[in-house]
């Protein structure tokens, strides 16, 4: 099976920032405008969690609750001696470029008894944001990021997402075609070349890809090539340059596809998106 993961992680900086770590005594408010995720792990309960659509809960095991998209929420720890917890902020591109992100639930939450492989990761970063040695902030960071790839390897691993990409890459045969979209984008792809990728016949290819990612394979790819578009254009990257990247035959069908999606032209939407940060 390819490598599922990487083409996303190339195209998309994943970088995370612990905000907390130890005791956490009381309600702790998370902003939902920052325009980021959180991953928090729980390394001692209870912890009462109330998600980005409201929902509360009580995590009572050491656990990782990961929230991949920007949404306001709350942890309470209780009263002292209050829950242990790591908190970090995760930027994965936003969320309507990062399909990843689109497709997984709004908490995603996985006690650590159920990841095994995880066991060095989370001891490893335990172990660093409590030391405070020398480069503490950027290995914590460093580490929060390797947790939340092999927090996506496990949910794939185990299909605990049944809808979006996420769904699909964890499909032996939609993997081989949604892989090399997200790995070549600017290639020509068409229904046939990507059912041939899979080994279905077009009508079969088409009907299991809608069904399971829940989208037909071209708008799918339209999403992901104008979703990388607006990643390029937010870097700073000519419209020209950007075109050809994502698969594009000339300026003006991308500006037209763009214009479509997106409400504005790659231009202007550049030039708003500049004058906001």
């Amino acid at each position: 099976m390819p490598d599922r993961l990487s083409a996303l992680l190339q195209r998309f900086d994943l970088r995370a920032r612990v905000v907390h770590s130890g005791a956490l005594c009381g309600p702790a408010d998370f902003d939902g405008n920052a325009g980021v995720g959180h991953l928090h792990l729980v390394r001692r309960g209870p912890l009462r969690v109330t998600d980005p659509q409201g929902r509360r809960s009580t995590v009572k095991e050491p656990s990782v609750l990961f929230i991949p998209r920007p949404g306001a929420h709350r942890l309470d720890g209780g009263n002292d001696p209050g829950a242990d917890v790591v908190c970090a902020s995760i930027d994965f591109g936003a969320g309507d470029e990062n399909p990843l992100l689109r497709g997984l639930p709004a908490l995603l939450s996985v006690p650590l008894a159920q990841l095994p492989g995880l066991d060095l990761a989370q001891q490893l970063l335990f172990s660093e944001a409590q030391a405070g040695r020398c480069g503490h902030d950027a290995v914590v960071d460093r580490l929060t990021e390797v947790l939340v790839i092999q927090l996506l390897r496990h949910a794939m691993a185990h299909r605990l997402v049944d809808g979006g990409v996420m769904a699909g890459l964890a499909d032996t045969r939609l993997a081989k075609a949604i892989s090399a979209l997200h790995a070549q984008p600017a290639q020509g792809w068409n229904l046939d070349s990507m059912a041939a990728l899979a080994g279905m016949s077009r009508a079969r290819f088409a009907a299991h890809f809608a069904r399971t990612v829940g989208v037909p394979p071209g708008d799918y790819l339209t999403g992901w090539r104008l979703g990388l578009a607006r990643s390029l254009l937010r870097k700073g990257l000519p419209v020209k340059q950007v075109a050809a990247e994502v698969g594009y035959a000339s300026p003006g069908a991308f500006g037209r596809a763009f214009l479509q999606r997106v409400g504005a032209t790659p231009t202007h939407w550049q030039r708003g998106d500049a004058a906001e940060i």
